[in-house]
C-alpha cells in the first residue's frame, strides 16, 4: 500500500491528529496502559489540561519544554500540548545519567523541565536531584508530575508559519562526543506519521505495541504518531521487558509489533520452549533501529509465523528513509526501497559523484522528512547538508536493480586494516549467524602507523555459550583473514541505549583501553 505522501496536504500541528479523531470517533481507544484505556476524546481533553498547565508554568511559543520520563499517557499529552503552544518538546529518557541530562538541559536552554515520576523511579531521582516541586492534579489527568524552576534566561525561538515550526528537539544518543540536538518540524513528523501509518496498513481496529521509547524518534514518529494518525490504539509500556511484552501480545491482543532486533532476540530466548508459531493476534512485525541479522529474521518468522519487515532511518530524517512493503515481504535483510516522497542517491564518498547501480556508496537523502538542522550548531548542519536539499547520512549502502537498499555500514566506522577496508557490519553478520550469539558489535582499534585492528564484542546465549576460540574458527571459515577480529570479547550484555542501539563509542574506548593495559602490563 502506497500512501499519498504529499507534505503540502498535512495539517499545521501534530496535535491535529488527535483533534480530528476526537471529532470523528471520540470514543475509540487511543491509548492503553496499566489496564486502562483512554479514548481520543479523553486524550484531547488531556491535551487541553496539559496545555493550560504549561501556560501557568510560563511556557511561551518558541520555548523549549524538557520532559524527563518514560513512556506514559502524560508524556503523550505533553508532546501534543507543547505543539498547541508552538513550543518545542525536548523528551529525555529518564534512564540517562545526571551528566547527560544536564548537558541536554543546558544546550536546549529549556524554559521548564518536567519530571514524570509516576511511571519512572529514575525520573523521580532526577527530580529530587534538581529540586523539582510536585504539581497538583488537574481534571484527573495530571498526576505524578514535578516541575523544575523557571529558566528566566530562556529566549523563545521565532515561530514559523504553517507546519514549518519546530515540534521536537531530539538529542542523539551521543555514542561519541557531545550529543546533537536535531530540530524536527511538524511537517517532518506528520509526513512520517502518514507514511508509516499507510505502509503498515493501519486501521482503527489495530492495537500497536508502544514499548519503544517515545523520547527516541522511532518511538515518537513511526510508532506513536503513526499509530494515532490511523486512529488505532497504542498500548504503552514504560520500558521493555520480554516477559511483559509477551503478556501484552496475548492479553492486550496486539496486532502490530515494532521493535529493534535485540528486542526480538530476547523474545526468542523467552519463548524457546513454546509452540511455533506462537498463537497471537499479531498481523505485522517490523524491525528497525539497528542492523537485522538474517538468522534472527528467519527464527522470528518461524516463531511468529509472520514476515519480519525491515526498515532504515535516522534521527535526522524523522526517522524513516526506507522500508520493506507490506505486500512484498523479502527473504533477505534489505531495508527496502525509499518510502514514497523521499529520494535517495549513492555517491562516492570522496568526489560526491554517483556510483553505478550495485556498487557501494555513501547514502544521500532528500525529502519532507529531512530535519531543519542541528540546534545551535550551524557548522555541523552545513557539514551534513549538501546542495539541492540533500542530507549526507554518513552511511554506506548499495542498491539492487529493484531499488531495494542494503546498508553496508557507517563511513566513520570503516576500519582500515593493513590498507584493506573492513566493514563492521559484514563481520557482525557472520558472528550473528552463529546459533550461540545473541548480538555482536565490531569496532576498530588503533595500533599505530594509521593501522587498525578488528575487535569484536559479543553477547552469547547463557545455556550454551560459544567460546571466543570457537567463534574465531567459525569466522575463519567465512571471512578473509584481514577481516577476522584480532580479539573477540564475550560480554554478559552489550552497552545499549534505551532504544536497544548498541553504544559503539563505549566499546571502541574499551577496546583501546584493553590494548593499553596489554602493552603496559597494567591490569
Amino acid at each position: 500500500m502506497e500512501p499519498p505522501a504529499l507534505a503540502g496536504a498535512l495539517p499545521t500541528r501534530i496535535s491535529a491528529i488527535v483533534r480530528a479523531r476526537a471529532a470523528d470517533s471520540p470514543h475509540s481507544p487511543a491509548l492503553h496502559q496499566h489496564g486502562r484505556s483512554w479514548s481520543y476524546l479523553d486524550l484531547a481533553r488531556a491535551i487541553d489540561a496539559h496545555a493550560a498547565l504549561l501556560r501557568q508554568l510560563g511556557v511561551r511559543a518558541g520555548d523549549r519544554v524538557m520532559v524527563i520520563g518514560e513512556n506514559c499517557v502524560a508524556q503523550v499529552a505533553l508532546i501534543f500540548a507543547a505543539a498547541e503552544l508552538d513550543a518545542w518538546s525536548v523528551n529525555v529518557n529518564a534512564r540517562l545519567s545526571p551528566a547527560e541530562v544536564a548537558t541536554i538541559r543546558q544546550h536546549s536552554g529549556a524554559r521548564r523541565v518536567l519530571y514524570l515520576v509516576a511511571d519512572s523511579p529514575e525520573a523521580g531521582r532526577h527530580a529530587e536531584r534538581d529540586g523539582a516541586a510536585a504539581l497538583g492534579g488537574m481534571d484527573g489527568f495530571i498526576a505524578g508530575m514535578m516541575a523544575g524552576p523557571l529558566n528566566q534566561r530562556c529566549r523563545p525561538e521565532p515561530v514559523e508559519p504553517g507546519n514549518g515550526q519546530v515540534a521536537a528537539l531530539i538529542y542523539t544518543t551521543g555514542t561519541t562526543g557531545q550529543p546533537k540536538g536535531v530540530m524536527l518540524t511538524h511537517r517532518n513528523l506528520l509526513f512520517v506519521a502518514a507514511v508509516s501509518s499507510a505502509l503498515r496498513g493501519l486501521t482503527p481496529r489495530d492495537r500497536a505495541c508502544g514499548v519503544l521509547p517515545i523520547s527516541h524518534v522511532y518511538g515518537l514518529a513511526s510508532v506513536m504518531l503513526g499509530t494515532l494518525y490511523a486512529g488505532a490504539c497504542l498500548v504503552l509500556s514504560a520500558r521493555f521487558s520480554s516477559a511483559a511484552l509477551l503478556r501484552a501480545v496475548t492479553d492486550d491482543k496486539l496486532t502490530v509489533l515494532q521493535g529493534v532486533p535485540a528486542m526480538y532476540a530476547r523474545l526468542l530466548e523467552l519463548t524457546a520452549a513454546g509452540p511455533s508459531p506462537l498463537p497471537s493476534t499479531l498481523r505485522f512485525l517490523y524491525a528497525g533501529g539497528s542492523p537485522l541479522d538474517a538468522n534472527l529474521k528467519r527464527q522470528v518468522e518461524q516463531r511468529f509465523g509472520l514476515p519480519l519487515h525491515n526498515g532504515y532511518g535516522m534521527t535526522e530524517t524523522s526517522p524513516t528513509i526506507s522500508q520493506t512493503r507490506l505486500d512484498a515481504p523479502r527473504t533477505d535483510t534489505s531495508v527496502g526501497a525509499a518510502i514514497p516522497g523521499v529520494d535517495v542517491r549513492l555517491v562516492d564518498a570522496g568526489s560526491g559523484v554517483g556510483v553505478a547501480r550495485g556498487d557501494t556508496g555513501e547514502l544521500w537523502v532528500r525529502g519532507p522528512n529531512v530535519m531543519r538542522g542541528y540546534y545551535r550548531a550551524p557548522e555541523q548542519t552545513a557539514a551534513a547538508m549538501r546542495a539541492g536539499g540533500w542530507l549526507n547520512t554518513g552511511d554506506l549502502a548499495r542498491q539492487d536493480g529493484d531499488g531495494a537498499l542494503f546498508i553496508v555500514g557507517r563511513t566513520k566506522e570503516l576500519i582500515i586494516r593493513s590498507g584493506f577496508n573492513v566493514y563492521p557490519l559484514e563481520v557482525e553478520t557472520a558472528l550473528n549467524a552463529h546459533p550461540g550469539v545473541i548480538q555482536s558489535a565490531v569496532v576498530g582499534r588503533l595500533v599505530g602507523g594509521g593501522n587498525e585492528e578488528v575487535v569484536a564484542f559479543v553477547e552469547v546465549e547463557r545455556d550454551n555459550p560459544p567460546s571466543p576460540e570457537q567463534l574465531h574458527l567459525c569466522l575463519a571459515r567465512q571471512l578473509s583473514a584481514y577481516k577476522c577480529p584480532s580479539a573477540i570479547v564475550v560480554m554478559a550484555a552489550l552497552p545499549a541505549a534505551a532504544t536497544g542501539k548498541i553504544l559503539k563509542g563505549q566499546l571502541k574506548a574499551l577496546a583501546q583501553d584493553m590494548l593499553f593495559k596489554k602493552t603496559t602490563g597494567n591490569t
